[in-house]
């Protein structure tokens, strides 16, 4: 029975050959993934995925910073005043962007 650690698919299970003709399974880390936006998936700008410094250091702070593109954030934001100003609903929009819309309409 592997230990505890090993159970959970956070490690990749790598099969391998040992020298004396053993076949053991070997544990190693994913590689981190690049940032990317949650509406069109491409990659975020000013995003580290170094653990040095602050947070401030790490993420941009704008609204939504680490989590949408600035095309995405923009368009989420012309959105959500279209929806306040009752020129859209709240069913027109694509459900990627809704809970976003959604946010933006509660603050």
């Amino acid at each position: 029975m592997p230990k505890p650690m090993h159970r959970s698919r956070s490690l990749r299970r790598l099969s391998r050959v040992t020298p004396k003709g053993r076949n053991t399974v070997h544990y190693k880390r994913r590689a981190n993934r690049l940032h990317s936006c949650a509406i069109c998936g491409s990659e975020l700008n000013g995003i580290t995925l170094s653990r040095s410094g602050g947070k401030s250091r790490r993420t941009n702070s704008r609204l939504f910073g680490g989590v949408l593109c600035s095309k995405c954030t923009s368009s989420v934001i012309k959105t959500a005043s279209r929806i306040e100003q009752g020129e859209m609903k709240v069913g027109d929009i694509s459900i990627k962007q809704r809970a976003f819309v959604l946010q933006m309409i509660s603050h």
